[in-house]
């Protein structure tokens, strides 16, 4: 379990440096550079990640089990809520309207993935991990409409980039249920 504390520690303290620490964060990037910056904060998430994904495997089948979902409706109906959210996921790199509407898709959908995975695993581990994802991606996206909007540019996204976004999130909404991509990377079949 230390493993996997450690490595949320790391990846979530990086991570809200911009809300917690952003006058520090300003000086680092004057001080470093932006390049420099973001060459040291990618290092020191990547390493918090691969801990948190390593601590997470190590306990995650031997944590005590707080609460267990067996309601074959609330496990597929949670599958085919995370279709939209890996669309929404897709379309924060893309300059599609979606991505204009939204303004922060990647937390949201961060936030959907980790409610739904949330309702479905019920053990200490989970709890641990895909709360702090909930919480993280919440407290960010809070900061993140408080702070005044960046100026938008003339065009609002395009309904073409949309539907990219829709074929990707579609393709690997199936990869991940239906064509086995969850279990090879997770270990854990979806349906």
């Amino acid at each position: 379990m230390t493993m996997l504390i450690v490595g949320m520690a790391i990846f979530f303290g990086i991570h809200l440096l911009r809300v917690v620490a952003p006058g520090w964060r300003e000086s680092m990037m004057e001080r470093m550079g932006v390049l420099g910056w973001k060459a040291l904060y990618s290092v020191i998430a990547i390493a918090g990640f691969v801990l948190l994904v390593v601590g997470y495997a190590e306990i995650r089948w031997s944590s005590p089990v707080l609460w267990a979902i067996s309601q074959p409706w609330m496990k597929m109906a949670v599958g085919l809520a995370m279709l939209p959210a890996l669309v929404v996921f897709v379309s924060a790199y893309l300059p599609g309207r979606i991505r204009a509407t939204l303004k922060h898709p990647m937390l949201i959908a961060t936030a959907a993935w980790a409610a739904m995975h949330l309702a479905l695993n019920g053990r200490v581990a989970d709890l641990l991990l895909f709360g702090a994802f909930l919480l993280w991606s919440l407290v960010v996206l809070a900061d993140s409409y408080r702070r005044p909007a960046p100026a938008q540019p003339a065009s609002q996204g395009s309904l073409a980039w949309d539907g990219v976004a829709v074929v990707l999130g579609t393709v690997a909404w199936w990869w991940l249920a239906f064509g086995g991509g969850h279990a090879l990377l997770f270990g854990m079949p979806v349906m």
